[in-house]
């Protein structure tokens, strides 16, 4: 859902700055590389000390690359399958570290074991989530759903409560629940999210198979009644 509509219109906000960027010489591999590499020093630099604020505002500042490179790579006329190949790649690399730099703070400072291993599976499954797409197409297979939550609704969900939870340090007291919470609905919408693709590919690759051999029974009734002309 915000994977559809916010993706739309933060297209039209940032087309004027994709479009300076392009003047200034810039590659869209240049902007996807560089907002990959902020988001991880965001996330890795601050998180795994608790300062949740100030992390957020760092990765908030650099995630939004991800839409700037596509929109550089269409005013340019320059998109290609490396480029779609290494955004996606480098999305997985920086969703890595947002969640490996919370599970940090749980395995340390933070001294929760359970809320680490929660992290650690918000991690693993949002991976998971965007294989079985990706595989999925591979093979032929049109996957289509979405899903409960995408890379988006994970990403807002976690960024937002991480930059809430943030003003504990400035005095705003109980607010670090939210951090917490949005581990678990992050954890469990992903996993609603699998199983919703996991169902899909299976009936998809079922149809496929039937239709295929369906096609091959016609084929050889054809050419039977061929040669019996």
């Amino acid at each position: 859902m915000l994977n559809k509509y916010a993706r739309a219109f933060f297209t039209r906000v940032l087309t004027p700055f994709a479009a300076l960027l392009l003047r200034l010489g810039v590659s869209p591999d240049a902007v996807t590389l560089v907002g990959t590499g902020g988001v991880m020093a965001g996330a890795l630099a601050f998180f795994p000390r608790g300062e949740f604020f100030w992390g957020t505002i760092v990765i908030t500042l650099f995630v939004f690359s991800d839409l700037v490179d596509g929109n550089m790579a269409r005013q340019a006329g320059v998109s290609s399958r490396w480029g779609a190949f290494l955004d996606s790649t480098l999305d997985r690399v920086a969703d890595a570290a947002i969640f490996g730099g919370l599970a940090l703070w749980y395995a340390g400072g933070g001294d929760n074991n359970m809320l680490c291993a929660v992290a650690i599976f918000c991690l693993a499954s949002g991976q998971v989530v965007s294989y079985t797409k990706a595989r999925g197409e591979a093979i032929g297979l049109p996957v289509a759903v979405n899903g409960l939550v995408e890379r988006a609704e994970r990403l807002v969900i976690t960024l937002v409560a991480a930059g809430l939870a943030g003003l504990h340090n400035f005095g705003v007291a109980g607010i670090d629940a939210l951090l917490p919470i949005a581990l678990w609905i992050v954890a469990a919408g992903s996993l609603v999210t699998l199983g919703q693709r996991v169902v899909t590919v299976r009936r998809e690759a079922a149809e496929a198979d039937a239709a295929a051999a369906a096609d091959a029974g016609t084929a050889a009734d054809t050419g039977q009644g061929s040669e019996a002309t």
